[in-house]
């Protein structure tokens, strides 16, 4: 948790709280449900919970802004940054039943309210968002062609609506389609640890 205060020293107590309370939650669920490697565990808050939040120094989520997480797995990035930014609304996808249980818990444990779990593949959803995050679920050219049609152009944010993808290695390859627009972030500008050195933030404008 301390990793967390280090980076974003001007938490609430109310989110102190909730991330407080995010390890007890996972190591139970993950018991029982497996969604983080059980020898990753441990590295729940570095390697899980700070890198969701690499997203938030890319931009500030606005009040009111929608958000759809996409393939979320165990609720990440989705539930640290509902956190982190609890003005804005968060819809919470996989298709996965079991791990969307786990994200229902999860969010209903610590008091989540911005947050809406739903087990559906995104294509299913009729609804538009401003930004679409993700960690890293397929290559981009395959993520953009699963989420083009779900993303409100425009916006009121410093960044215009997009796709906000956390990924590792070496992209080249596949940003090279949008390579006039393409933002890439490296995470290690903003922590430190050895964890982020190749770790990245893909931002796609829309």
């Amino acid at each position: 948790m301390q990793i967390i205060q280090k980076y974003f020293p001007n938490l609430t107590d109310k989110q102190i709280y909730q991330f407080g309370l995010l390890f007890d939650l996972y190591q139970y669920w993950n018991e029982r449900i497996n969604v983080i490697s059980r020898k990753d565990i441990e590295n729940l808050y570095e390697h899980h919970v700070l890198h969701s939040l690499a997203i938030a120094r890319v931009i500030e989520f606005a009040e009111g802004a929608s958000i759809l997480d996409v393939g979320t797995g165990g609720g990440f990035p989705g539930i640290p940054l509902a956190i982190l930014f609890p003005e804005a609304k968060f819809t919470l996808v996989d298709s996965i039943g079991k791990k969307i249980k786990v994200v229902q818990a999860v969010a209903g444990g610590i008091g989540l309210s911005n947050c809406k779990p739903v087990q559906a593949r995104a294509e299913s959803l009729n609804e538009k968002f401003d930004f679409v995050v993700s960690r890293a679920v397929s290559t981009l050219p395959e993520f953009v062609k699963l989420v083009n049609n779900k993303i409100n152009r425009g916006g009121k944010h410093l960044l215009p609506n997009g796709i906000l993808y956390l990924k590792g290695g070496d992209v080249a390859d596949e940003v090279k389609p949008y390579k006039n627009k393409v933002k890439i972030f490296d995470i290690s500008n903003f922590f430190t640890e050895p964890f982020f050195e190749t770790k990245k933030v893909i931002y796609l404008p829309f």
